[in-house]
């Protein structure tokens, strides 16, 4: 589809001829993953965070020698910790910390679908601890007389 131009031809009188309602390739395009919502600038940011990666410790090296799961969880919360304390770039690589984090998830990920990835996670919680935690932050603030935003 060209930029601008709809999905679905223009009615057959606008040309005078008969036209299809949608390529064919559309209807079966359609149906498939859609990668044309990832956004194009963070991918590539992520592709020099991999060959940053890639330069230091080989390319796809964790296909070779599997990962543990802690190791990637520990980085990519050291990468979004100093995101959140005000540091943008990661001196080591000169690239943004959200593009590390994204890239290590993806490097996680990717060991897990390939089954190299040694899950070494603790003993799960007991399920819903989230939403009973989320549940007294709620009555607390309720409780409060505090109207102002917590920040």
């Amino acid at each position: 589809m060209a930029r601008g131009r709809p999905l679905i031809a223009p009615s057959p009188n606008t040309f005078n001829m008969t036209v299809k309602e949608t390529n064919p390739k559309d209807r079966i395009g359609i149906r498939k993953v859609p990668m044309s919502g990832l956004p194009a600038p963070v991918l590539m940011e992520c592709g020099l965070v991999k060959l940053h990666g890639d330069l230091k410790y080989g390319a796809y090296n964790w296909r070779h020698a599997g990962v543990r799961s802690s190791v990637y969880f520990d980085a990519v919360m050291r990468h979004l910790n100093a995101w959140w304390e005000g540091e943008d770039i990661d001196p080591d690589s000169g690239e943004h910390h959200i593009a590390h984090a994204i890239t290590g998830l993806a490097v996680l990920r990717d060991s897990q679908l390939f089954g190299n990835c040694t899950d070494d996670r603790p003993k799960p919680h007991t399920s819903g601890w989230i939403q009973e935690l989320n549940e007294r932050a709620a009555a607390m603030m309720d409780k409060s007389n505090n109207t102002q935003p917590i920040k």
